[in-house]
């Protein structure tokens, strides 16, 4: 018998999907199990998209390129222990790469984790997380799961983005809590991620320090893309003339073919820089701490960053600028306009020199036979493409595949590029190319090689199941670097061979989708051209010569030494 007073109630399930929607995030990646199967569910039936992975790495990477290409946090679902350790790696990227993202993770009753007493998954997932990531919160009460998610919310976005975990016991999820109590805990943060403006002080001591170089440089960083700041990244570049170095995911930033850009240019325009402005760009391993003889041992350094703690970290920055992008370029253009500092003109030859000489060079590689085919050759007809259709986004991963691909492929618009970021890690590529689907709705290409492909490739069966437009061009060397190794001490194949007849296309084909398999340039651009104009799921297995390619590609610096000791 019900009584006719009794208030109408609610669970945990519900309160989170109402904490979501209500701070605007409208799709979760996740892989269910025990015990957020119903949250996924639930999600679908509140009319939020849940697309649902194989793994729950590639479902995080997912979420965290969500995150990086909306300014929104991007939610990813686990469940406990094993889910959410498989998941831990993505948050631990994305707070490194600065992407805004959320790990949610069901887990065990915390009187049951402490003791000790041996849970299905049992792990206590609260602590192992915190080394990991921006933040972790853990809700023990469904009246704290609004204020849980709020915090996560501000958290991921403000200040320098990254990854928090969400811990959410069963026992919470599944508690019931008075409607109207429950309605009353939720509410959308204002203003997230608040603008901060620089001093004027430190606005005028950039302008003297840039003003006083004669070989200035600025470099941007994936911040700077993240930060949406494209429009007063011209500007500072056409208001001054300075040239610029964009890193790999702040390609397009700025279009790749604009005349100060010197990406053909890298080593000179580094090694003879005396000012270096860094914006969203950080002097971490990617710019080998800013040290001789990758940079002018004289070179002064003005940085953008909103996180004061990043200044110095490798080198004396002798004009720090804290604030967020956008505002501090809003202040330091019309700052140097008003100076009126321009960048030298030899300077500018200098580099326009160099950058045209390497052009060619280029030039001539990706005109020169293909036979068999190699990177250049495939790496010629993905450049074509992207050319074609410049609102192609493309993600990539590898070694040679990335790093040659990085110098081949010109990106025309901001966040068009995504590849393994800060920490170089592999298997990034389909949960990357299944967001950027998702999330602007046009189509992706993922250009894979055949090593980091193995990472999440099963998700081609993720990707022909919600059918979207992501077309996967592997580059097949049979090999982790290359193919050709040789194992002289026993039958098995050497550490880095991998198979080189592998059919990667049927993967596709298994699933729904198209497969192709081609062994020269006009059979790869044969293919992509049909994959882009059906907009359907395809893999295309591009195998190319298997002596191909070096060691960790463009990175062989970075190898302890490789000569094996005999006796």
């Amino acid at each position: 018998m019900t009584l006719q007073n009794e208030s109408a109630q609610t669970n945990g399930f519900n309160v989170v999907i109402d904490a979501l929607q209500a701070n605007g995030v409208e799709t979760m990646y996740g892989v269910v199990g025990i015990p957020v199967t119903d949250l996924a569910r639930l999600a679908q039936v509140r009319g939020m998209r849940y697309l649902g992975f194989r793994h729950e790495g590639p479902a995080g990477t997912a979420a965290a390129a969500a995150g990086y290409l909306t300014g929104k946090p991007g939610v990813a679902l686990t469940v406990s222990a094993p889910g959410f350790l498989n998941g831990l790696v993505s948050l631990a990227a994305a707070t490194v790469n600065c992407f805004p993202m959320i790990l949610i993770s069901g887990s065990s009753e915390r009187e049951i984790v402490d003791l000790s007493r041996g849970d299905y998954e049992e792990l206590d997932q609260y602590n192992a997380a915190k080394p990991y990531a921006k933040a972790a919160y853990r809700v023990d009460r469904p009246e704290d799961i609004g204020l849980a998610v709020a915090r996560a919310v501000r958290t991921a976005t403000s200040g320098r983005p990254g990854g928090v975990y969400l811990d959410l016991p069963a026992k919470t999820l599944s508690a019931l809590i008075d409607a109207e109590k429950a309605a009353a805990s939720v509410f959308t943060v204002t203003d997230p991620a608040p603008a901060q403006l620089p001093a004027d002080d430190a606005v005028a001591r950039a302008v003297d320090v840039i003003a006083a170089g004669k070989k200035p440089l600025i470099i941007f960083g994936k911040g700077a893309a993240y930060a949406k700041a494209e429009q007063e990244a011209l500007e500072l570049v056409e208001a001054t003339g300075i040239p610029f170095l964009p890193m790999s995911m702040a390609k397009g930033l700025i279009p790749d073919t604009h005349e100060a850009s010197v990406a053909a240019a890298r080593s000179l325009a580094l090694k003879e820089a005396d000012v270096v402005i860094l914006v969203g760009a950080r002097l971490n391993w990617l710019l080998s701490h800013g040290e001789a003889p990758h940079f002018n041992p004289d070179a002064r350094f003005v940085q953008v960053e909103i996180d004061a703690t990043e200044f110095d970290s490798n080198q004396p920055v002798a004009a720090p600028l804290a604030g967020d992008i956008v505002s501090v370029l809003g202040k330091l253009t019309p700052a140097l306009r008003a100076a009126g500092v321009q960048a030298d003109g030899d300077w500018r030859a200098e580099l326009a020199t160099k950058r045209e000489a390497n052009a060619a060079k280029m030039a001539a590689s990706l005109q020169a036979p293909h036979t068999p085919m190699g990177y250049f050759g495939a790496l010629g007809v993905l450049k074509k493409a992207i050319d074609a259709e410049p609102d192609t986004y493309l993600v990539s991963e590898g070694a040679n595949t990335l790093d040659i691909g990085r110098n081949v492929i010109d990106i025309h618009l901001p966040r068009h590029r995504l590849d393994t970021g800060t920490w170089g890690v592999m298997g990034v590529g389909m949960g990357y190319a299944i967001a950027a689907a998702v999330e602007t709705g046009r189509p992706v290409i993922a250009l894979e090689g055949d090593s980091a492909f193995g990472f999440s490739g099963m998700e081609v069966e993720t990707i022909c199941r919600y059918r979207l437009p992501i077309v996967v061009v592997i580059l097949n060397n049979g090999g982790v670097y290359k193919g050709d190794g040789v194992n002289t001490h026993g039958s098995d194949p050497a550490p880095t061979v991998l198979d080189l007849q592998a059919r990667y296309d049927m993967l596709a084909t298994a699933f729904g989708g198209t497969g192709y398999h081609v062994t020269t340039p006009a059979e790869l651009d044969e293919a992509l051209t049909a994959a882009l104009a059906a907009g359907t799921p395809t893999v295309i297995n591009a195998v190319i010569d298997p002596t191909l390619g070096t060691e960790s590609g463009h990175l062989t610096n970075l190898n302890p030494a490789t000569a094996i000791p005999t006796k």
